[in-house]
């Protein structure tokens, strides 16, 4: 609700005496280059007397509560007053830093709008609770960097529901004269001045629109068909004053139109095409020098902001530290994410703060909204010495070098004038040729074939053009693939399945390591080609700072995956969670491609991957079911994660074995508005979570759910009672159910009801059994499974005779056989049965290389089959091995070694 904001106008920081010498100093100058200044020391002498004695924040503090009366316009004016003359003092004094200033009068902007809201509700509702009606604060005033005699430019938005409003009067009618009303408080004239002048075209559709607009109409125009300056707009944007829950609550609900997890490199283009509109409307201020403009001139005060937001637009949607409103405060989180050069970041720091200190000199001198320094020479020394200079040159000078670095540096992200691929046929073949195609003539006939806009996704002049800008990137990019026609080939293939190619190409052609890495996907893995064919926004996701590390613990993932946009609504949570899980795990499989993780850390990042994905989607269906049909007194469903997932380590295709259970009375009936028995509700709940996690939507799909291991396999229901578990595990269940409970982890339920399932399965594991019985079933069922599925190809290091079944069997046949050595983690399992002697501590770094190339050849070569031999030497790189000889060589060692290991352990009586 409307509160007042004085307090606000504090800095605690600042709150000591100033020297009387440099105080004495900072008036003088002010009587003889400020006519404003010296105007308002003259009639607000206990103003300079309470800066110099008490501080700023006491000064500001005193002058506001004098100057209180009920008439709201002429108390403001002359708080304004008040406010200028302090900050001034203590500005030229030397007493307040840049962010001081700018956060004081920022504030007295907040505190002038707040009372004027307040007023003009009390005009016309007297007995009426003011609210409903809030001020957004965009631009300096948003990041609260308001210049010292800057407009400011609000938005208005009201809640018609909640907005105070006369008998028979409709709320837009109510809203628009308080807006009036507020406007004509702020900018009325008298013998005092004025408190701000007010612009409000930067609401949407200003020249039809009123000047207050109801937040459903807002809301709607932002989610549809805002323009991409208006996104940078909002960067800024605070809910200011007035009810500022509803302003936050608006900020809140548009904050996806404004960080964007897709990228759009148009936006940035946009923002880059406002600037050069910018530099060409006001040429004439563009050098500098006498008449150079500070805030719109090359290398002044809006290519720093713009040089913060485009960076804060690119990569902000994904790395919430860097929405920062403020671009003192953006360019250091910018810096310290990486994602601008220290350097430059320091270096643009130390020009806006400058640069901001001089446009409020040159605003000082008569309370003029001016950027611009005086074309007359005496003009020009007037503005400096009132700085502290000797005269104008010795500003320009003092400008120069900042003026220099900012305009080179913002001149850096402009690559349009980039040499461009040739259209003339012998030209492009030649170019063709020089980046590395052994056949340019058939890649020229493909570059034609996208120039000619056959693909729907290149029909416009826009597409065109995008294309036209990143071919030179990819062609590059294209030249260092193993085969680089294939890769063309592909490429062209994804472009045509795309409804549009405009953002791809100006995401390759901002970013040429993308380009890369793309060509990598492209040329070495089909399973993330066709991902990416299904997505292209996938590839945005590279750029994250972490997008080449391993996923952070499942907890984080968990929190992730669940603060997702829409997550308090189920079916945009599904496609939100197959978003970030797609966007994982395709960051996995190109870390697997550009040889920069261990295969076996990206198998264990695909498990944290799909177990917290699996976390986020059950809760979810838990809560939507319950919603439905109530909850089983002291009933939960649970649970238990087998094969790869259960020892978490999975590949990219890995299906996800997983076992329902629940705990409580199957006898019981759930308490919600519709009723089920127990053993329905949780069959019903098991079939709506394996739905949430292997339905495609929108999205795409997610993962395949395999539920076959659960008791009585697909005979059986789907989800059982914890009572009847521990009963089949008891009496019924077959030697390869107890060979598969070897692997097995609960993974969703309480802690309570996890260890009664973690004891059953360890109670079930450690039965004493006959060990000839065992070793005969063990053995038959690796005979079955050679006769029905045997290895597709030598290379088929699953299946293939001293494969990983193989090392599986043998690993699980120990342990059954000796009670010990249990672990979900295969590597783990392996090394206790080692240090106890029951297995060859070879077999452990066999079975790596092999886990390496199973977790590799899923990318490479998902049949199973020998790699194509443009991709071998990358396998083998991946696997740790030289080249694709050497690693011929050990896999034949390591199955060797798994096969005798297996042929020892199975023989043994």
């Amino acid at each position: 609700m409307l509160h007042s904001r004085s307090n606000r106008l504090c800095d605690d920081r600042m709150t000591g005496r100033v020297d009387k010498h440099i105080l004495s100093n900072a008036l003088a100058r002010i009587g003889d280059f400020s006519p404003f200044l010296s105007g308002l020391a003259s009639r607000h002498p206990e103003v300079v007397a309470a800066v110099r004695d008490q501080g700023l924040d006491q000064a500001i503090r005193d002058g506001l509560a004098r100057e209180e009366s009920d008439d709201v316009g002429r108390m403001l004016r002359r708080q304004r007053q008040v406010v200028s003359l302090a900050v001034a003092l203590a500005d030229l004094a030397g007493m307040a830093t840049l962010e001081q200033v700018v956060g004081q009068l920022s504030a007295f902007a907040d505190h002038a709008l707040d009372t004027a809201i307040r007023a003009a509700i009390a005009e016309r509702t007297p007995d009426a609770e003011p609210g409903g009606f809030a001020v957004l604060a965009l631009g300096k005033h948003g990041s609260g960097e308001l210049n010292y005699s800057s407009d400011i430019d609000p938005i208005l938005i009201f809640d018609p529901a909640t907005l105070p409003h006369r008998p028979r009067e409709e709320p837009v009618e109510a809203a628009v004269r308080i807006a009036r009303r507020i406007v004509e408080l702020l900018q009325s004239r008298d013998e005092h001045g004025y408190v701000f002048r007010v612009d409000l075209r930067l609401r949407p559709s200003p020249e039809v629109s009123p000047l207050a607009l109801p937040v459903d109409a807002a809301l709607s125009y932002y989610e549809s068909a805002a323009l991409p300056w208006e996104r940078a707009a909002f960067i800024r944007a605070r809910a200011a004053a007035g009810d500022i829950a509803l302003g936050q609550g608006f900020l809140e609900a548009i904050r996806p139109f404004v960080w964007r997890r897709s990228l759009d490199f148009g936006a940035v283009r946009e923002i880059r095409q406002i600037s050069r509109r910018i530099r060409d409307h006001y040429s004439r201020g563009q050098v500098l020098g006498p008449g150079y403009d500070l805030k719109r001139g090359r290398g002044g005060i809006r290519e720093v902001e713009f040089f913060a937001q485009i960076h804060q637009l690119i990569h902000g949607g994904r790395e919430p530290q860097l929405r920062a409103p403020a671009t003192l405060d953006a360019l250091r989180a910018l810096s310290e994410a990486g994602r601008i050069d220290a350097d430059s970041a320091a270096d643009l720091a130390e020009a806006y703060r400058l640069f901001r200190t001089i446009e409020h000199r040159l605003q000082m001198v008569d309370d003029h909204q001016t950027h611009q320094l005086p074309k007359q020479a005496e003009a020009l020394d007037n503005v400096a010495r009132l700085h502290g200079l000797d005269d104008g040159a010795a500003l320009v000078e003092l400008l120069r070098p900042h003026v220099d670095r900012v305009g080179t540096v913002y001149d850096g992200l402009d690559n349009d004038g980039e040499a461009r691929l040739p259209v003339q046929p012998h030209q492009l073949e030649a170019a063709l040729e020089e980046a590395g195609f052994a056949d340019p003539p058939a890649a020229r006939l493909r570059i034609e074939g996208m120039r000619d806009g056959k693909s729907r996704s290149l029909r416009t002049p826009v597409a065109q053009d995008a294309l036209e800008a990143m071919l030179p990137t990819l062609i590059a990019a294209l030249g260092k693939a193993p085969s680089p026609q294939d890769a063309l080939n592909r490429f062209e293939d994804l472009v045509a399945g795309l409804p549009s190619a405009i953002n791809l190409f100006r995401l390759l052609q901002a970013r040429p390591a993308l380009a890369r890495a793309l060509i990598d996907v492209l040329s070495h893995a089909p399973a993330l080609s066709q991902a990416l064919g299904r997505r292209p926004a996938l590839l945005d996701g590279l750029i994250d700072a972490t997008a080449l590390a391993p996923p952070p613990p499942q907890e984080e993932l968990v929190a992730e995956f669940d603060d997702s946009e829409g997550s308090d609504n189920y079916e945009l949570l599904l496609d939100s969670v197959r978003q970030r899980v797609g966007e994982r795990r395709f960051a996995l499989g190109v870390q697997l491609i550009e040889a920069v993780s261990d295969p076996l850390d990206v198998a264990q990042g695909y498990a944290r991957v799909a177990e917290a994905a699996l976390t986020v989607l059950a809760s979810a269906t838990v809560a939507e079911f319950e919603a439905n049909h109530g909850r089983i007194p002291g009933g939960e469903l649970l649970i238990v994660a087998l094969g790869r997932l259960g020892g978490g380590a999975l590949t990219n295709a890995s299906d996800l074995d997983i076992v329902y259970l629940f705990s409580g009375d199957f006898m019981a009936e759930s308490d919600g508005a519709k009723p089920l028995g127990a053993t329905t509700y949780f069959n019903r709940l098991a079939q709506r979570v394996s739905a949430a996690m292997s339905v495609p939507t929108a999205a795409g799909p997610l993962y395949e759910v395999d539920t076959r291991l659960r008791p009585s396999g697909t005979q059986g229901p789907l989800a059982v009672s914890i009572d009847s578990f521990a009963q089949y595990q008891r009496e019924s269940a077959w030697t390869w159910e107890h060979m598969a409970l070897t692997r097995a982890r609960t993974i969703f339920g309480s802690a309570e009801a996890r260890a009664r399932v973690d004891a059953i399965i360890a109670e079930a594991l450690g039965r004493e059994r006959d060990p000839a019985v065992l070793l005969a079933d063990v053995v038959k069922m690796r005979g079955e499974i050679a006769r029905h599925k045997p290895p597709s190809s030598p290379f088929d290091v699953k299946l293939i005779d001293g494969g990983l079944v193989d090392a599986e069997f043998t690993v699980h046949l120990l342990q059954l056989r000796h009670r010990t050595g249990f672990d979900p983690r295969l590597r783990t399992a392996m090394r206790l049965l080692a240090e106890q002697g029951l297995l060859d501590p070879a077999v452990i770094p066999a079975h790596e290389l092999l886990t390496r190339m199973l977790v590799t050849l899923r990318l490479v070569s998902p049949a199973s089959t020998e790699p194509p031999e443009a991709s071998q030497t990358l396998v083998a790189r991946t696997c740790g091995e030289a080249d694709w000889p050497s690693l011929v060589k050990a896999y034949e060692t390591a199955r060797a070694l798994i096969g005798g290991e297996w042929k020892r352990v199975s023989s043994a009586s």
